[in-house]
């Protein structure tokens, strides 16, 4: 079976979504990355439910993301308390948002996909999640000054 490019985007932004999730059960529930990403791959991708059907994810792009989040956990983490206020390190901020972060940072930091193209990516992952329309503001700004420091070639910086 041959797969469009706009399939292949499609796969690539529900592969967010599910990492986002994937990272937001690890926390909650002390499941390994091997668990929780055999637990996706098997239950989640494109299962059907009685509200409908949950698309399909690209498996490699959710594996890639997964495990750069958990093998790079600190460093990522430090990026986002970088971008955060001084008052809310990111072990204050809600679980969903610190999942968001990681997946992100995991992406930013394997450079394979333009910054900008992750932020708005993670920006509609946030907008899935957000409660009152405030949360994807607050994630822009994260993610943009998170991806000026692990990219600041893409924006025109060298230093």
């Amino acid at each position: 079976m041959t797969v469009s490019n706009n399939q292949k985007r499609k796969m690539k932004s529900a592969a967010r979504l599910y990492a986002v999730q994937a990272l937001f059960q690890m926390e909650a529930s002390s499941q390994t990355v091997d668990q929780v990403i055999r637990e996706f791959e098997d239950h989640r991708f494109g299962a059907t439910y009685d509200d409908g059907e949950m698309a399909e994810g690209d498996v490699d792009t959710f594996r890639a993301l997964m495990e750069r989040a958990v093998d790079d956990q600190a460093a990522i983490d430090q990026m986002t308390d970088r971008a955060l206020v001084a008052k809310w390190p990111i072990a204050r901020i809600d679980p969903t948002w610190r999942a968001l972060f990681r997946a992100a940072g995991a992406e930013m930091t394997l450079k394979q996909t333009p910054p900008k193209v992750v932020i708005s990516e993670f920006v509609g992952v946030a907008e899935a999640f957000s409660a009152d329309g405030k949360e994807p503001k607050f994630v822009n700004a994260v993610l943009d000054h998170m991806a000026r420091e692990a990219q600041p070639e893409a924006f025109g910086k060298t230093s």
